[in-house]
């Protein structure tokens, strides 16, 4: 017996020994997945912020690249566009096929895209040779004396650089020295750019939202899109740090520069942070070659018994479902699609995604130029304060927004309510901005007549006054000057200036006749380099700008998270990655091409005065009229903007028929369940019934 017994013990032990093995082996597998999903966030995260500092430096760069290669707004807006050009190239096939591919190796694929699209944006500065700006300043005289500005018609020839002549000449040597084709290559640097970034949202989105758990799924995208932000901050700030710098630094004495950060002529290190962005993206594409095609769903790992089949990569598709042809892709492609559009929210909600999209594209695009043009302030300034001030609000609003929805626990409808709720005040604070302004700049011809009376002119012929007759300036030239009367000359020229003392920035050019003929504030009659600077009152309203900007930014990202879930949860779960495909699609044809092309082209209507290339025809404008320009910008994203409202309502009204109809199916459903269960305790009582009357028939016969 006790033999037997120490045998019947040994299999008992056996298998507990095993039971220990098995679950800590699934405890292991457990936490195995759980950290391959959480390292994939994280790579993911720096692929966003790879793709976000990349995208941000050329938003922030569009400025210096305008004046680099003489371009309009309108074309600059083109440049930009470029990235959504390429984008929709693929977005739609790799949103719907890619969801059945390796989707970590179509990120990683992407990401290595991007790098070598942000190299080839930068590469054209050098081929370029130096730029070379128009001035009238001889940095080269050591004399104290001697630059004549305004001369005799016999001698202008020597100092007008842009003289009819010289301008429209259309020599082998002009078009040999032009650079003004060279934009093409920043342009197909975008485009590649755009290229690469197909796979990385739809994909990586589609992915995590597959094998997290749905309580988890919103949180965890939050805070991917909160690290994303990082990326335009840094984007940014490089930005600001690259136009503080010369665009030849290395290879130009600095002391020989005679304009300013603030100057319209000024152009930065714009080359400089595209080959920074394009190393970033290199390294955020290494992690996507080492994860699996698919991991197990959270909380579900201990349904899987085999863990090497698990991390296998071959093993995408569970044993018990056939794998997919591509045929049957392909034919599922439209009745998806159809579905997809067929689905009333979804469609009013990628309406209101174009117009809110329209007025994003067109804020972030030329936000920086607004702040250079109506406050005076300079580009690296204007980069700096969007990087370090309001990127981090707008990070910190779609943090909140993505922990109301985890606390509340907010259904669809919720989401809804309180995406439109975060829309609604953000357009208030959009529209209290057409109220902040400074007044244009007093340039002589331009804004104010030679007398110093308020002016506005588009004609060049209106820089002609008696004061300057005699001089036979050039009316293309842009090179200006401050008067200590507070007015700005297009020229010393134009400013009827006679001689100059000093060389280099510190030039200063004396017996200006039209400075002399103006009301003065003193009797000097002398002018320096550069515009003169805005008024005391232009610095309060900027600060006030920055507060209602900044509050409205943070409101507004507050919905953001929200709206971005309700449209993938409104819809059928296999339809998640062709959703988000298709809204990349149509927000970048419909609203990331023609936003910044249409924003260009309206603001360039209120330039004063354009600069003119070499080879002729307009370049980069030099003076705008700040308040057209603000009436156009402001207003425009406000029209945009509310209009999106019509839709949104729309949307929301139709999710809450829906919840209402689901709760009531729901209730029900429940109510028949009960019903159900009542009549089978019912039988089941019966049928108890009737067993003990025939137990007691039995004990009685």
């Amino acid at each position: 017996m006790q033999t037997m017994d120490s045998n019947s013990q040994q299999p008992d032990k056996e298998c507990n020994e095993m039971d220990g093995v098995v679950y800590k082996e699934t405890e292991k597998s457990q936490k195995t997945c759980c950290s391959k999903l959480k390292m994939f966030i994280m790579a993911l995260s720096f692929a966003y912020f790879a793709k976000a500092l990349s995208g941000s430096y050329m938003k922030s760069s569009l400025t210096q690249i305008e004046r680099r290669f003489d371009l309009s707004s309108f074309k600059v807006g083109l440049v930009d566009g470029g990235f959504e050009i390429g984008n929709l190239l693929l977005i739609i096939t790799v949103s719907h096929f890619g969801a059945r591919m390796h989707r970590p190796r179509l990120i990683g694929i992407g990401c290595l895209l991007m790098a070598i699209g942000s190299f080839l944006t930068g590469v054209p500065h050098f081929f370029m040779g130096r730029y070379n700006y128009e001035t009238s300043v001889k940095t080269m005289e050591n004399i104290t004396n001697g630059i004549l500005p305004c001369l005799a018609v016999q001698n202008q020839t020597t100092i007008d650089h842009t003289s009819t002549k010289s301008t429209y000449s259309a020599n082998s040597d002009c078009d040999r020295h032009s650079s003004s084709n060279m934009w093409v290559y920043v342009f197909l640097g975008n485009v590649l750019r755009g290229i690469g970034e197909t796979p990385v949202v739809p994909l990586g989105i589609s992915y995590i939202d597959d094998f997290a758990k749905a309580e988890n799924s919103a949180f965890y995208i939050s805070c991917l899109h909160t690290i994303t932000l990082l990326g335009p901050m840094c984007g940014f700030l490089l930005g600001s740090l690259c136009a503080k710098l010369y665009v030849d630094i290395g290879f130009v004495n600095a002391d020989s520069v005679t304009i300013t950060p603030k100057d319209a002529r000024w152009v930065g290190a714009w080359w400089l942070g595209f080959l920074v962005s394009s190393v970033v993206m290199l390294l955020s594409s290494i992690a996507f070659w080492f994860f699996p095609k698919s991991l197990p769903k959270q909380g579900e790992e201990n349904k899987i018994k085999n863990s090497h089949e698990l991390f296998k990569e071959n093993s995408s598709v569970p044993s018990n479902i056939p794998a997919e042809k591509l045929s049957g892709i392909v034919k599922g492609f439209i009745p998806s699609l159809r579905k997809l559009l067929g689905t009333a929210p979804y469609f009013l909600l990628l309406c209101m995604c174009i117009l809110h999209f329209n007025y994003f594209i067109g804020l972030i695009t030329f936000k920086a130029k607004y702040m250079e043009q109506h406050f005076g302030q300079s580009a690296s300034k204007a980069n700096f304060l969007i990087g370090i001030i309001q990127l981090p609000v707008v990070s910190a609003g779609i943090f909140t927004g993505g922990l109301i929805m985890k606390k509340y626990k907010l259904s669809v409808v919720g989401a809804a309510q309180l995406s439109f709720g975060a829309s609604l005040v953000g357009y208030v604070f959009l529209i209290s901005q057409m109220g902040i302004t400074c007044d244009n700049s007093n340039v002589a011809g331009l804004t104010v007549t030679y007398d110093g009376k308020p002016q506005l002119s588009y004609s060049e012929t209106t820089l002609l006054s008696q004061c300057n007759n005699d001089c036979a300036c050039s009316l293309k030239q842009w090179d200006p000057v401050c008067a200590y009367n507070g007015i700005t000359y297009v020229s010393p020229c134009l400013a009827g200036c006679k001689y100059s003392s000093g060389a280099g920035k510190s030039t200063v050019y004396h017996n200006c006749t039209c400075v002399a003929s103006a009301p003065l504030l003193s009797r000097n009659s002398s002018a320096i380099l550069g515009q003169c600077p805005r008024k005391k009152e232009c610095s309060v309203s900027f600060i006030v700008y920055m507060v209602i900007t900044t509050i409205g930014a943070f409101i507004n990202s507050v919905g953001g998270t929200p709206g971005y879930m309700v449209i993938i949860r409104c819809i059928s779960p296999e339809l998640k990655s062709l959703a988000v495909g298709l809204q990349n699609l149509v927000i970048r044809t419909l609203g990331g091409i023609p936003a910044p092309v249409y924003f260009g082209a309206l603001i360039d209507t209120t330039c004063l005065k354009w600069g003119i290339k070499k080879c002729g025809g307009k370049g980069a404008c030099r003076l705008y009229n700040i308040e057209a320009y603000r009436y156009i910008f402001i207003g425009l994203m406000s029209a945009l903007s509310g209009t999106s409202f019509l839709f949104q309502i729309a949307a929301i009204v139709l999710l809450r028929a829906k919840y209402k109809s689901s709760q009531k199916n729901t209730a029900e459903e429940a109510h028949g369940q009960e019903e159900t269960e009542t009549i089978k305790m019912v039988q089941m009582m019966a049928n108890e019934d009737n067993q003990s009357n025939k137990t007691l028939d039995h004990k009685d016969e």
